[in-house]
């Protein structure tokens, strides 16, 4: 038997995704954004309200996207819960930046997976972006030289409990599995 909940979303996995931008002064900033994913092959979205981030990608058209981790929960959510118009959040978190080589927006060391990003459209709150490049940490790769995805312990937001839980166990082959039937 099921139950009805009511219309409180309820969407799950969500990525824990960090937007990182430059200001006027090229000072980096970052912030968590929990609502966004795939918008086409090779765009991101990303949904946002009024933040020092949308002014940021306003003047510069351009944004880094990293994926949160295992390792890096803690000061991932620092970025959500903190004001950059506030705090200074890249000098307390101690978090190293190094700037793109591919767009003008700056790469955090410490997520090992990032999408570097131009901007396509950002109209009422929603941003599309264009994948340029992705960069990764080397020792995130297999021995094939392929994305590790367990090794890098990404994290996803549980909007029913507010918590945060790492990404599990391979359970199948994608695209394939459904022909057994």
């Amino acid at each position: 038997m099921r139950k009805d909940l009511g219309n409180k979303m309820q969407f799950m996995p969500l990525p824990v995704l960090m937007l990182a931008t430059y200001d006027q002064d090229g000072k980096a900033n970052v912030m968590n954004a929990a609502w966004g994913g795939v918008y086409d092959y090779n765009q991101v979205y990303v949904s946002l309200s009024k933040h020092k981030t949308t002014d940021n990608l306003e003047l510069k058209k351009a944004f880094t996207l990293s994926f949160a981790t295992k390792k890096t929960e803690k000061i991932s959510d620092y970025f959500g819960v903190v004001s950059g118009n506030k705090e200074d959040k890249i000098a307390k978190s101690g978090v190293h930046v190094t700037p793109s080589k591919h767009v003008d927006a700056p790469i955090i060391e410490e997520y090992p997976l990032t999408l570097e990003c131009t901007v396509e459209s950002f109209e009422d709150g929603n941003l599309i972006g264009n994948v340029v490049n992705v960069s990764i940490d080397e020792d995130y790769l297999d021995e094939n030289g392929k994305i590790d995805v367990d090794k890098m312990e990404i994290i996803a937001f549980d909007m029913v409990n507010n918590t945060y839980r790492v990404l599990g166990e391979n359970v199948g082959k994608a695209f394939k599995d459904g022909f057994d039937l």
